[in-house]
């Protein structure tokens, strides 16, 4: 039944699994329709578990809200933390989005290694194909942006560091910050208020900080990656990153966070820094604006790993998966 549409009514029967201990089994052959044959496998992929008469495979992407319950609102602590741990002690085989997902998956909901796989992120092909100048120049003109400007892209929230981003940015020389913009995409998150004001002010002292908290589509994003002269990315927490490899799609240079899952992303095709150190992050940013050479190596290399991660890739790993749960 691979790829196959659940029918709508699967959502009737969803809540009350999630939020009663003691609701009743989900009969698949009903969840398939009536007469159709019993599901082979069923894959939960945003945690939220329904007890099935068939194997379970569910993704579990990290484990933020038990390893730092500083990043998450204490009612979306409880939740996630719940449906998390209750996802991996039910699913008969869970899949992570890499390597260091798995050591936290394993340290914090006790999960058995051995039932774990790894299936890398991706990016759909048009990421590798070149946007059309003029709809790039034009998205560009939109935002008052100037090509070979910084670029961050991801939601406003405390993990992803975009607080010292920011600083280092504003420590640049003059004449660099003149030079190249910092562009910040994404929507405000939790605890961005102060941070939201930060960016603001900056850019009503004159620095060359925009901040886009929105945009009309997909398409419009592609043209913003395309314009960056580099992607920086100080994240502290990923349980894979896709920005990264967005950008490494796009042939923009990245410098990125030494943390988490990003070097494993990476593999080398970016430079890589201390989150936690502003200066380090201030040097990342002035190399890939001054050393052209290290320019094109970081985009040749970002290029050949992002055709490592493709969604096409991920569907063939998942479905790899599969086969080995319904083998066991």
């Amino acid at each position: 039944h691979v790829g196959r549409a659940l029918p709508r009514s699967f959502r009737g029967a969803t809540l009350a699994d999630l939020v009663l201990p003691s609701s009743v089994r989900m009969p698949v052959r009903g969840l398939a329709g009536q007469g159709a044959a019993p599901l082979d496998l069923f894959h939960a992929t945003d945690y939220r578990i329904v007890r099935m008469d068939c194997p379970v495979v569910a993704t579990l992407h990290d484990a933020v809200p038990i390893a730092h319950p500083e990043w998450c609102t204490p009612r979306l602590r409880g939740l996630k933390n719940w449906l998390q741990v209750k996802a991996a002690r039910k699913a008969q085989h869970v899949i992570t989005g890499s390597h260091y997902s798995i050591r936290e998956l394993v340290e914090h909901f006790g999960v058995d290694e051995s039932k774990i796989s790894v299936v890398h992120h991706g990016v759909r092909p048009e990421w590798f194909d070149a946007p059309p100048a003029e709809a790039r120049d034009a998205t560009l003109a939109l935002h008052g942006l100037r090509a070979g400007y910084f670029l961050f892209v991801g939601t406003l929230q405390p993990r992803k560091n975009v607080g010292r981003l920011l600083e280092a940015y504003l420590a640049l020389p003059p004449v660099l910050r003149a030079a190249r913009q910092l562009v910040i995409v994404g929507a405000p998150g939790w605890l961005s208020d102060e941070l939201v004001a930060q960016i603001k002010a900056a850019g009503q002292r004159g620095e060359n900080v925009v901040w886009l908290s929105r945009l009309t589509d997909d398409a419009q994003l592609h043209h913003i990656y395309a314009g960056a002269g580099a992607f920086i990315f100080p994240s502290l927490h990923e349980g894979f990153g896709l920005p990264l490899v967005e950008a490494f799609a796009s042939g923009v240079p990245v410098a990125t966070s030494n943390a988490t899952s990003l070097p494993e992303v990476a593999q080398g095709a970016a430079l890589e820094f201390d989150p936690l150190s502003v200066p380090e992050i201030t040097a990342a940013m002035t190399t890939l604006a001054r050393d052209d050479a290290l320019r094109q190596r970081c985009i040749a290399a970002g290029r050949r790993r992002a055709l490592e991660l493709t969604w096409d890739a991920a569907a063939r790993r998942t479905v790899e998966v599969y086969r080995d749960v319904l083998s066991n």
